[in-house]
């Protein structure tokens, strides 16, 4: 099969013929259908954050289940499904307690002395990369790295649940609990912030701020769902938003990846709201916060994929969307073959593509 691999960080991706194992227990074959081209990627690539290589990086994908190795409860040939990178055991204490996308239990990935699941044509291994290495023709994953969902959703929508949208929505559907009328400020209108905006206007929010530097970006975020659209360049942002929301936002959600953006998170917060940072802020950088601003009793958290419950969030956002009330098409800036994707990269380097989804015939 063909796939894009990663040979060093800072190098563009070259498409090789890669092999694919079969399906060892607990593991499914799955024909890549579509797969986003996302920011997270571009971290590791660029070489932000460090992963062994050679590897195929991707994790935003959804597809058609090929085959299934022994063990396989839920999923069978035929079955449409999404993936997620953050594959769950089901039993370890983040699972049991409802918090399956922060699983780290080594169960779900094939042990070090087992052949590996890709390998070069000349049969060099390729390291795995997020569960997934979704820029491929084909993936295999542990089950539980993946949901069957309806045959009816349009595959290369699905994909962007894998990531952008389960985290965005995520965001505000678990870690929030937005409540009809409150106020939200997304910060980056991104695919990830995006989807925060529309999930903001289906819980209720009363205010909606979309605030990003690409003028196309907040176009697009009033669009799906914001109020209004502000300028983060602007020297007078903080005193802006407090002053159109009565003294700062109910629930600020970061979406960019920055210590600066993840500060403004917390300053256009009124008393008692709470910040949710979804960005990747890179290693070894540092959020500087106030200390006496902790005193109005406001909150900062992280987030991991909107801490998504898998098996119950993913089919409950197909059926959002099947249901008209979750946009997707809009999001989707174009579609592309696999071998576009540097192109696809640079855009999201200069910061003015939504999302290009690849998708394969």
């Amino acid at each position: 099969m063909k796939a894009a691999v990663l040979f060093e960080a800072g190098a563009p991706l070259t498409i090789e013929e890669v092999q694919v194992s079969k399906p060892g227990p607990r593991e499914v074959l799955i024909r890549t259908a579509a797969v986003g081209v996302c920011r997270s990627d571009l971290h590791f690539i660029d070489g932000a954050f460090p992963h062994p290589v050679p590897t195929v990086p991707g994790h935003e994908a959804a597809g058609v289940v090929e085959a299934v190795g022994s063990d396989v409860a839920h999923l069978r040939p035929g079955d449409h499904v999404i993936t997620f990178f953050t594959a769950f055991c089901g039993s370890c204490e983040m699972c049991v307690t409802g918090r399956p996308s922060l699983c780290i239990d080594s169960s779900t990935r094939r042990a070090a002395d087992a052949e590996p699941r890709l390998a070069l044509a000349n049969g060099t291994p390729l390291a795995p990369f997020l569960n997934l290495s979704a820029f491929a023709e084909m993936m295999l994953v542990h089950e539980n790295a993946c949901v069957a969902i309806s045959k009816e959703m349009p595959l290369d929508r699905a994909a962007l649940l894998g990531c952008a949208v389960i985290t965005g929505a995520g965001s505000i559907f678990n870690d929030s609990q937005v409540r009809p009328g409150e106020s939200v400020a997304v910060i980056g209108a991104g695919g990830i912030g995006l989807a925060a905006i529309n999930a903001a206007k289906i819980a209720g929010a009363g205010q909606i701020l979309a605030i990003d530097p690409m003028p196309e970006k907040r176009d697009l975020a009033l669009k799906l769902g914001a109020t209004e659209a502000l300028d983060p360049s602007s020297e007078t942002i903080v005193k802006d938003v407090l002053k159109r929301s009565g003294g700062g936002v109910h629930y600020a959600i970061e979406a960019v990846g920055r210590p600066n953006t993840a500060e403004l998170a917390w300053n256009i917060l009124r008393r008692g709201g709470t910040a949710t940072i979804l960005g990747m802020i890179a290693p070894g950088s540092s959020v500087s916060l106030k200390g006496h601003t902790f005193l109005t009793g406001k909150k900062i958290q992280g987030s991991l994929l909107g801490s998504t419950r898998f098996p119950i969030d993913l089919p409950r956002l197909v059926r959002m969307y099947l249901d008209g009330v979750l946009d997707l098409d809009m999001m989707v800036a174009e579609r592309i073959g696999i071998g576009e994707i540097n192109a696809a990269m640079q855009k999201l380097r200069e910061g003015h593509s939504v999302r290009s989804v690849i998708t394969f015939s």
